[in-house]
């Protein structure tokens, strides 16, 4: 009755017991442990990373990406004396935040205050930012893992809170989201609140104003948007309530109701009352006025009532203590409402979407002033009140803008808005490039932190490279095109099409007479340069890689060129497009830059069972003694140089929370420029 193989146990088991009983369901669940305890044992012994391997007659090192072997040649010198075991240093230098570009305005809200310091607080990435604009100062809390997605200030103007999204480990575990409490003087963490308990991550958070700021209310990204209630300085969570099944937009305690709640969001504006801990709701009625579809921003008048602004530009006031009208702006702007401040002297200043309008309010709601955002900068996302008459605003085209309603406003933080992977620094000045998917090319001074110029091109783009006299830019873009710039005044010099993928390396060689384009169709377009970057003719193509150009180099007398490729292929070239065939002729070339990831001096930067996607990018330091690289882990690496031993230590720095896309110092190797992919951020680290 039973199948050969259970049998077979069957009859191994009668022989060491005397008589047992026949139990089938005892048998098959014997077979079912025995087969996964197997898979279990080959499994562990397939994922196993194979171990690089040393060829001293041959003057290799044999490494392994995914089981895939690469072959990585050594210079002659030091065939006789390397030794694959030797231990590698961690670098002498450190790194250290110096600078966080841009602002986090395009999908979030209520996230830009003054503090009593003369700073504002706003976030980019896993990095808060407390930004002195008076002294070009900044600060940044770093105590979270992974995107930052809300703010609120405590009563007392120095306690912060910060909500965080799901975070992931190295490995693939999952980071519980939660909501960070901090000092904003000493940013010393005070507590963290809801860990393993919010899902997905926070949308909005608010402190409690009436009871001292004892209270924290949060609600979570979750399909249920959950609204919970906690005593922060306990943290012990004191209510909780499924808020609604659409988008929350907005939450707030009531300034003087200690046990009133706010919430408005798509379609809804509840009103909460805590008793004990359960949370009851009122629904605003609407009455006579049309429903909008998105409530999209709220704020207390100085009587208590609430004020909100909606997706169909209305100012709404709901009479204190009530879920009823007592008054409307009926189009106050022409489109949605994204921001409400109410000013010390109790006027009401709105932000426009569309409309990108900026006006001010006596407290019957008549208009009072108006001013436009200009265009470039986007629609105004957030205000916030400033010394005197100054507003600061943040909009969402991630940008800070400083002014006033009568003098006009000018940026103070600038940034991307999409996802960024074109990065270069200048040749001989203290300049660098970023440019992405935004459509946006910005090219920076350090040192003021503000870029020199910005260009919007036509097309999204991935990579850029300076011309060795610094006098032209050189820039790829996703749909095949690539364009020349001149780097003083943004002028377009030429512009060409080749193939018809991205383009993913921009690199001129370092006598300035050609430029190497490497391209996702799997070629290399080798152009002839002349008159300084001005003129431009097509030698050929190199052909040989399987897979798309990830990385190229140029040697330093200009001769050959090394490409890495999607699968781990390393080939070698001359300028007149012919490939080498033999690695032993290119072993000792000394190379310009080291930006590819699978080369003898670099490959000690690839972690144990690495997929060959974990690095993004890598950059030696021109003094030749430092090493950084871009992870898919939100991480910049630092490696002494060279790098030639497996598994080599590094500092490791966080900051960005997504894939970091490129790295690359300055030209004097005293700072190093970071950028992400998602988190549309740009990072500057001093080099200490």
């Amino acid at each position: 009755e039973f199948p050969l193989h259970t049998t077979s146990i069957w009859l191994q088991f009668s022989q060491v017991k005397e008589s047992p009983v026949l139990c089938p369901e005892l048998v098959l669940k014997s077979v079912a442990s025995r087969k996964s305890s197997l898979s279990i044992k080959m499994k562990k012994a397939y994922n196993k990373p194979k171990e690089s391997v040393f060829s001293a007659e041959e003057g290799y090192v044999k490494m392994f990406l995914r089981g895939r072997p690469i072959t990585m040649h050594m210079p002659q010198a030091l065939m006789a004396s390397y030794k694959l075991q030797a231990t590698s240093e961690l670098p002498a230098h450190k790194l250290k935040m110096e600078w966080v570009y841009g602002y986090r305005g395009r999908d979030c809200r209520s996230n830009l205050y003054l503090l009593p310091t003369g700073e504002i607080v706003y976030f980019i990435a896993s990095v808060v930012v407390l930004y002195n604009v008076e002294e070009q100062q900044q600060r940044h809390y770093l105590g979270h893992n992974d995107d930052v997605k809300c703010l609120a200030i405590h009563p007392d103007r120095v306690t912060m809170a910060t909500g965080q999204v799901t975070g992931t480990t190295k490995d693939g575990k999952q980071l519980p989201p939660h909501v960070r409490v901090w000092d904003s003087v000493s940013l010393n963490t005070l507590h963290v609140i809801g860990s393993g308990f919010f899902d997905r991550g926070i949308s909005c958070v608010s402190f409690s104003k009436s009871n001292g700021g004892s209270h924290l209310c949060a609600v979570d990204d979750s399909n249920e948007h959950v609204l919970s209630v906690w005593d922060w300085q306990k943290e012990a969570k004191l209510a909780e309530v499924k808020c609604s099944n659409e988008s929350v937009l907005a939450v707030s305690f009531h300034p003087t109701e200690a046990n009133l709640i706010v919430t408005c969001g798509k379609s809804h504006i509840f009103f909460w009352t805590m008793e004990g801990n359960t949370l009851s709701k009122r629904q605003g009625i609407y009455e006579k006025q049309e429903k909008p579809k998105y409530i999209l921003c709220l704020a207390f008048s100085e009587n208590g009532d609430v004020i909100t602004g909606d997706s169909s530009g209305n100012l709404v006031i709901w009479g204190k203590g009530t879920n009823r009208i007592s008054t409307a702006v009926q189009g106050a702007h022409d489109g949605g409402i994204f921001s409400l401040c109410v000013l010390n002297d109790g006027t009401l200043v709105s932000g426009g979407g569309k409309d990108r309008k900026v006006v001010l309010w006596d407290r019957q709601y008549h208009k009072v002033q108006e001013t436009e955002v200009p265009e470039a900068f986007g629609p105004v996302r957030t205000i916030a009140e400033g010394k005197n008459d100054g507003l600061f605003i943040g909009t969402t085209r991630n940008c800070i803008l400083q002014g006033t309603l009568s003098g006009g406003y000018c940026p103070i933080v600038q940034g991307h808005t999409d996802e960024l992977w074109g990065l270069a620094a200048h040749p001989s000045e203290d300049r660098f490039m970023t440019c992405g998917h935004d459509k946006l090319v910005h090219y920076w001074d350090p040192s003021s932190h503000q870029p020199i110029w910005t260009k919007s091109l036509d097309d999204q783009s991935q990579s850029v490279g300076f011309h060795p006299s610094g006098s032209v830019v050189a820039i790829g873009s996703q749909t095949a095109r690539w364009m020349v710039f001149d780097v003083e005044t943004k002028d377009l010099v030429t512009v060409h099409t080749d193939g018809n993928e991205r383009l993913s390396v921009m690199r001129y060689s370092p006598d300035g007479n050609f430029l190497a384009i490497g391209s996702h169709d799997n070629y290399v377009y080798i152009y002839g340069v002349a008159e300084n970057g001005r003129k431009y003719s097509r030698v050929g193509r190199c052909s040989g890689h399987s897979s798309f150009i990830t990385h190229l180099d140029w040697s330093t007398d200009s001769r050959y060129i090394i490409t890495n490729s999607g699968d781990y292929e390393v080939l070698y070239w001359t300028p007149n497009c012919k490939q080498v065939p033999s690695a032993d002729v290119v072993r000792d070339v000394e190379w310009a830059t080291s930006t590819c990831v699978l080369t003898f001096q670099v490959f000690g930067i690839w972690p144990e069972g690495a997929d060959g996607t974990d690095v993004n990018g890598v950059c030696r330091s021109p003094d030749n003694r430092l090493l950084a690289t871009a992870d898919d882990f939100g991480k910049v690496n630092l490696f002494s140089y060279p790098c030639s031993q497996p598994r080599a230590p590094s500092h490791k720095y966080s900051g960005h929370s997504s894939h970091v896309t490129n790295v690359t110092f300055l030209h004097d190797s005293s700072s190093l420029i970071s950028i992400g992919g998602k988190d549309t951020s740009v990072i500057q680290w001093s080099v200490l």
